[in-house]
């Protein structure tokens, strides 16, 4: 017996070490494709929002991006992959939770209400993560580009990835935004506001965002390219929902800077660079080449590039160059 609780005193003193030691902590993003990793072969050119999120955090803050698309608070929870997250969950990691995009669908392996089933899920989420030694971010869904007086019937935005340009719709678009999200926008601040967790507009942060940049101009953000404009998409697209590189790197600055806003304590580790170079799809660019033209192409003063993980060939740059390199995650030169 005495051999017992000697090892079960061991082994509590190993795991206490384990998590006072660590050096990181883990930002966990749950939700959809507007968030989600997605596939970069064939140099296709959709990201999500967390798929950028780490360019935009040192190297003290891990993300760990589950959210997948088409996937629903419902069908993230009855799929395993919450369980998956709370498995690798310790004490003083982040949780952002964000769905709404597939909760209004149809279908019943997707589908909840909101003020009823979609609060029931955040507020598990919530309180889950809170029994892990987590602490939950709620935000609500990214808005769609949709200038439509009357938005456009959509059953799947996943299919949308399956259309060429000329599939698009063809209605006239005005001026102003509108929502196509209703209470699935306002579900996650009355949870927030009822559970006294953290909480962040990501709504209105890109409505705002869209707004501003008008109904042209917001295109900018989506995989929205005519035909022969975007080599991974010949035939072009009009997607209103899905980001591309550009538009990924755009809304996840300001979603970086909402939660510092928000959570204080990130900000000693909130960073910025002019360029990201990544081979995961991460950055702005996945070769150095392209990246360095990019720098080259600036005018005004110096230029970072940040490079995360992988060995390198240093290039060689003009006598008169001003590029700075910072190298994150164990990046090397070759």
């Amino acid at each position: 017996m005495k051999h017992i609780k000697l090892l079960t005193v061991l082994l509590f003193a190993v795991l206490l070490m384990s998590t006072t030691d660590r050096k990181t902590t883990t930002i966990f993003i749950i939700g959809d494709s507007t968030a989600a990793n997605k596939d970069i072969s064939h140099d296709r050119k959709e990201r999500g929002w967390g798929m950028a999120l780490q360019c935009y955090f040192d190297d003290n803050i891990v993300v760990d991006n589950h959210a997948v698309n088409g996937r629903s608070s419902l069908s993230f929870i009855n799929e395993g992959r919450w369980e998956k997250v709370l498995e690798k969950m310790r004490p003083g990691d982040y949780v952002i939770i964000q769905f709404g995009h597939n909760d209004e669908k149809a279908p019943k392996d997707r589908h909840t209400d909101p003020g009823s089933t979609f609060d029931y899920n955040l507020a598990k989420y919530v309180r889950e993560t809170r029994e892990h030694g987590g602490i939950p971010v709620l935000m609500n869904c990214v808005v769609r580009r949709n200038f439509f007086v009357n938005a456009p019937e959509n059953d799947d935005d996943e299919k949308l990835r399956t259309t060429t340009f000329k599939d698009g719709v063809k209605m006239i678009e005005g001026d102003s935004l509108i929502d196509t999200h209703g209470l699935y926008r306002v579900a996650p601040r009355d949870v927030a506001h009822r559970m006294n967790a953290h909480f962040v507009d990501a709504n209105q942060i890109t409505h705002d965002l869209e707004q501003g940049l008008g109904t042209e101009d917001s295109k900018k953000l989506h995989m929205w390219f005519l035909p022969g404009e975007e080599p991974s998409v010949p035939n072009g697209r009009q997607d209103n929902t899905h980001y591309n590189v550009y538009g990924a790197h755009v809304v996840a600055k300001l979603l970086a800077d909402a939660l510092c806003e928000e959570i204080p304590v990130l900000k000693k580790y909130r960073c910025d660079a002019d360029i990201t170079l990544d081979r995961k799809g991460r950055g702005d660019y996945m070769s150095i080449q392209q990246a360095v033209a990019s720098a080259l192409s600036r005018s005004n003063g110096e230029t970072t590039i940040q490079i995360l993980g992988g060995q390198w060939e240093k290039p060689q740059l003009p006598k008169k160059s001003r590029i700075k390199f910072i190298l994150r995650e164990d990046a090397t030169w070759k």
